[in-house]
């Protein structure tokens, strides 16, 4: 049988690794070493690799191994998908053209990676492209993909117009596809999949127009609904309290944009949901509306939610909650806890014990903020309806882009430091649908100033800013801010700088230590494996993947 996929292998022109083994379940629940087998790396969240090749000595010395250039012509590619050749609303090319925001996979020395539309398979040792698959779309929103899934020698990935797609992982053949959402409601597809032993977890986004947003687990052979399990509750189901009526809930939003995080022991999943519908007019939906804004825990095999925490009630200005929720083993008031940790849009950093839900921690995370009269005993953020969007116009901090947003976060067991980019900036919302029962988005912004970003190590346990580094800040006022971390056992911090460098930082202080410059600001998450006894950095931005190591 091995003698059967090195063949293969030679034959398609793969490293001859690729063909012997699939992906070995065992490393999701393990520290990234010689394999970025999921996302995050591993199922925690973390972002942090073990790896200490590339230290705080010698990052000085990082050199470029490659570049590859996101190849998207359709000669040579393997084609899917059931759409028209040319797709309709422009694509890629209406966001400002392809952006790398996923975050390769690492199996067997071949990383796998998307854009809207797109998978590649590339040599991890040389940057060469193996295999491009060209999904042929009927439309959606192409604003960024987050990445892969991989169980065995299977892919899997969304697309904008809502397929659940497999490939084989060796060739880029397409196995099947499923519709998961439909197009004609304004669902758009971005989330990375997660794999859970035999079950891909998978979000909707979309909040155009007044839909519900919902989890689902599929079946990785043949991609069929396993569970579903909707943000915001059904009729007589707990939680429909928040709601005024069944329609406001049933049409509620919630999205689940972002891959979770997993803890095995506990067997639950958590992740963050979206913001509520209507957008930014919440007249005709008075009360918290859960179970949107919220970190969720769920049982991977039955989509039966265990507990939740809303972080943002009642939202009214698109602050989603569903960034990055980390898991942390580790001690508060002197003892060990199992811990889960946010930093979230709405300017806020949250500790959870993650076996129960209880709070435990939060603080703000900048000093504008102005929309929350305080923090209520049960840690959440109590909103200010003075800050709602008015006729005359109301002024808020953050905006709707957030002090943080979806670029995922990283945190070092080594300095107990939580990291995040955040971004400091004001908006005037202007109530624009007065009617008690507003559709869409109900309200415009118009983002008027900027303070800056900065990248902020945030102490687990006190939730208080150990250290933070300013950001570069444009010519028209507006800085760096949110942006893909990794964290190092060589005390190092990867991240940007906002000015188009990519930036290696002292951990522990937050030092710059070493800078390339890409000509755009990393656009996903860095990773970092080992090759054949060398260890590699690799970055996207723009439209390219970079790859760093130390010379031989």
């Amino acid at each position: 049988m091995r003698a059967r996929a090195l063949a293969l292998a030679l034959a398609v022109g793969l490293p001859p690794a690729l063909g012997a083994d699939g992906l070995d379940p065992a490393l999701l629940s393990k520290p990234p070493v010689e394999a970025w087998p999921t996302h995050h790396g591993d199922y925690s969240g973390r972002r942090y690799s073990t790896l200490k090749q590339i230290n705080a000595a010698n990052a000085k010395n990082l050199t470029l191994a490659w570049i590859y250039r996101a190849n998207t012509s359709p000669g040579g590619a393997i084609v899917g998908g059931e759409g028209p050749e040319n797709p309709p609303g422009g694509g890629m090319a209406a966001f400002g053209g392809l952006t790398i925001k996923s975050t390769p996979l690492l199996v067997n020395g071949v990383l796998y990676f998307s854009a809207p539309d797109h998978v590649w398979g590339v040599d991890a040792r040389t940057g060469r492209e193996l295999w491009h698959f060209l999904w042929k779309t009927r439309g959606g929103i192409h604003i960024g993909n987050r990445g892969v899934g991989m169980y065995g020698n299977w892919l899997y990935f969304l697309t904008p117009d809502n397929y659940f797609v497999s490939l084989d992982a060796a060739t880029g053949k397409e196995r099947w596809h499923h519709e998961i959402a439909s197009i004609k409601r304004e669902y758009f597809s971005t989330a990375a999949p997660i794999i859970i032993r035999n079950h891909v977890i998978l979000g909707v986004g979309g909040d155009s127009l007044d839909v519900p947003g919902y989890l689902e687990s599929r079946d990785p052979e043949t991609g069929e609904v396993q569970w579903r399990w909707y943000t915001t509750p059904r009729a007589g189901e707990p939680g429909s309290e928040t709601w005024p009526d069944e329609y406001s809930a049933a049409h509620g939003g919630g999205m689940p944009w972002v891959p979770g995080t997993y803890d095995p022991e506990l067997n639950l999943y958590y992740f963050g949901t979206g913001n509520a519908n209507p957008v930014l007019a919440g007249q005709s939906r008075p009360g918290d509306n859960l179970w949107t804004c919220s970190i969720v825990a769920i049982n991977p095999d039955t989509g039966k939610m265990a507990w939740y925490f809303q972080a943002t009630p009642h939202d009214t200005h698109d602050w989603d909650s569903a960034q990055v929720p980390i898991l942390i083993d580790g001690v508060i008031d002197g003892k060990p806890r199992k811990l889960i940790a946010q930093a979230n849009r709405n300017g806020h950093f949250f500790v959870l014990d993650r076996t129960n839900g209880q709070h435990l921690v939060t603080t703000r995370m900048v000093d504008t903020l102005n929309w929350t009269k305080g923090i209520g005993p049960d840690g959440r953020p109590i909103p200010n309806a003075a800050k709602d969007a008015s006729v005359p116009g109301t002024l808020v901090s953050p905006t709707t882009d957030g002090v943080t947003n979806w670029p995922p976060p990283s945190f070092d067991p080594d300095t107990g430091l939580f990291y995040v980019g955040t971004h400091e900036s004001y908006s005037v919302f202007y109530l624009t649908d007065t009617d008690p029962r507003p559709q869409g988005w109900g309200a415009a912004e118009r983002h008027i100033a900027s303070v800056g970003g900065s990248l902020k190590a945030i102490d687990y346990k006190t939730g208080k800013v150990r250290w933070s580094h300013p950001l570069a800040v444009n010519a028209g006022g507006y800085g760096g801010g949110p942006m893909g971390l990794l964290s190092t056992a060589g005390g190092l911090l990867f991240g940007n700088d906002g000015g188009g460098d990519f930036v290696a930082y002292d951990a522990a202080s937050g030092k710059p230590l070493w800078h390339a410059g890409l000509g755009a600001n990393t656009s996903n998450g860095p990773q970092t494996f080992l090759l054949d006894g060398r260890q590699y950095v690799v970055v996207g931005a723009g439209d390219s993947l970079y790859a760093f190591t130390l010379p031989e």
